[in-house]
């Protein structure tokens, strides 16, 4: 059997510890331990985990930057940010550092395996924040115009049909492309090509930036709850 392995990256050896135990059970799960304060980089670039779980909370070293520098410098690893007590204004941090997922630290084991999981299947469950949590949502439209990257206005190129409409609600919700297309019963390239519509349509970079569009423009109303997974 493969087994995703799971880098804890924590300052407390204590919580990576107990953090640790909480995973041991799951045979598909290979859990390693990080100090960040021994070169957190040079420890994933040895094993390539699939899965950080990086507390935000580090003082030696900014948690969220090196989510950002993980991300960036290993693009098959996903983070997951665990934080003692997430506020928008962090939630809004840990979004621009491209990470997966963002759990409290008091989250449940049930919880943070289901997330792990998640990510594992290519999720992105980050992504309900912006339906759940307007504020975050509004934040990061800003952004996308404060770096130019939404064309003049917000007029769309095309109307979008009721099908694209329903798939940008899976994708604010953080699904793959598989999963769209088993719960539409459709074919992944049907999806695939409806995304690419849909992006063109809003002149959106990518799926997260179309989301925010969406919400933006009424297509998917704020403070809907998340379809069950």
């Amino acid at each position: 059997m493969n087994r995703t392995k799971v880098m804890i990256c924590d300052e407390q050896p204590f919580f990576r510890a107990g953090v640790a135990r909480a995973l041991e059970g799951r045979p598909n799960l290979e859990v390693l331990e990080c100090d960040p304060n021994q070169d957190p980089l040079e420890a994933i670039e040895a094993v390539l985990p699939e899965i950080v779980l990086l507390g935000s909370d580090l003082t030696t070293s900014n948690g969220l930057e090196l989510g950002r520098k993980i991300v960036r410098y290993f693009p098959n690893t996903r983070v997951i940010i665990l934080s003692p007590d997430p506020n928008d204004t962090e939630l809004f941090d840990v979004i621009r550092t491209a990470a997966v997922a963002c759990l409290k630290k008091s989250t449940t084991a049930v919880e943070l395996l289901e997330t792990i999981d998640r990510a594992s299947r290519g999720e992105y469950p980050i992504n309900e924040l912006l339906t759940t949590r307007p504020t975050i949502a509004e934040q990061v439209l800003k952004q996308f115009q404060e770096l130019n990257e939404i064309d003049a206005g917000l007029d769309v190129v095309a109307p979008l049909t009721q099908r694209e409409r329903q798939i940008l609600i899976h994708v604010t919700e953080g699904h793959t492309n598989k999963q769209i297309a088993a719960a539409l019963k459709i074919s992944e390239q049907t999806i695939k090509n409806h995304i690419s519509a849909i992006l063109r349509k809003l002149n959106a970079n990518d799926r997260a930036h179309a989301a925010v569009l969406a919400i933006r423009r009424g297509y998917i109303p704020l403070g809907r709850e998340p379809a069950a997974g």
